[in-house]
């Protein structure tokens, strides 16, 4: 008996579920993050905060970072072997490859001296300075995040249930416009402050409204 598992299409459809799980994981992770164990914190006193940070969270951040990696190698496998694009791909995987890099280059470092300032004081040590300035920069990265995850996700689903098709005469501006949005508002990530992502209800509004001005680009762009 042949098993259609192991065809080409069998291959392809094991890629994508390792997607959906390890995607899963990841902004399964992100949302906790940010809309629960984030209010958490602002309320907990010292020792549970201390605890939390100690404890909790390398716990979450280990299966959040290696759920991020997974998502992102199955992505870009499916992508390169199966020649997967189209115009929601683009914007979709194009967001999930910030946010892969928002985790390992800035949240995760950051989170790292986060963790052992929260050790050296449990043990009585000095604490580290730094620690707060990778405390804002680790948030302020993951708040982006949490506001790229609702277009990323709109985007990946659209690539399949709701094209967009872009017109050969506009898809070089359209497309632009749409980088230059995600690549001001990654910068602010990386350089900038909170603003509206300090709230969470501010994080979900913005992450509404970038889905609606993104789609709107692209279908002016897929409009005749």
């Amino acid at each position: 008996m042949d098993l259609a598992i192991f065809s080409p299409g069998g291959g392809f459809m094991l890629l994508r579920w390792i997607h959906f799980l390890a995607g899963v994981v990841w902004i399964g992770l992100l949302y906790y993050f940010n809309f629960v164990q984030g209010s958490f914190m602002a309320e907990a006193d010292g020792p549970a905060k201390s605890t939390v940070t100690q404890k909790l969270v390398p716990r979450a951040l280990w299966w959040f970072r290696w759920g991020a990696m997974f998502t992102f190698i199955s992505g870009i496998l499916m992508m390169g072997l199966y020649r997967i694009m189209g115009t929601a791909i683009i914007v979709g995987s194009t967001l999930g490859i910030l946010m892969f890099l928002n985790v390992w280059l800035i949240i995760w470092p950051n989170q790292k001296v986060v963790i052992k300032n929260a050790e050296d004081v449990a043990q009585g040590k000095p604490a580290n300075p730094a620690a707060a300035v990778s405390a804002a920069k680790a948030t302020l990265a993951s708040r982006t995040n949490t506001m790229f995850s609702l277009p990323m996700l709109f985007f990946m689903g659209a690539s399949t249930h709701f094209p967009i098709i872009l017109t050969p005469e506009r898809s070089g501006l359209t497309l632009g416009l749409v980088m230059a949005l995600v690549a001001a508002l990654e910068a602010n990530a990386i350089f900038g402050k909170l603003g509206p992502l300090t709230k969470v209800k501010g994080v979900i509004h913005s992450g509404i409204a970038l889905t609606v001005v993104l789609y709107l680009i692209l279908q002016f762009g897929a409009s005749n």
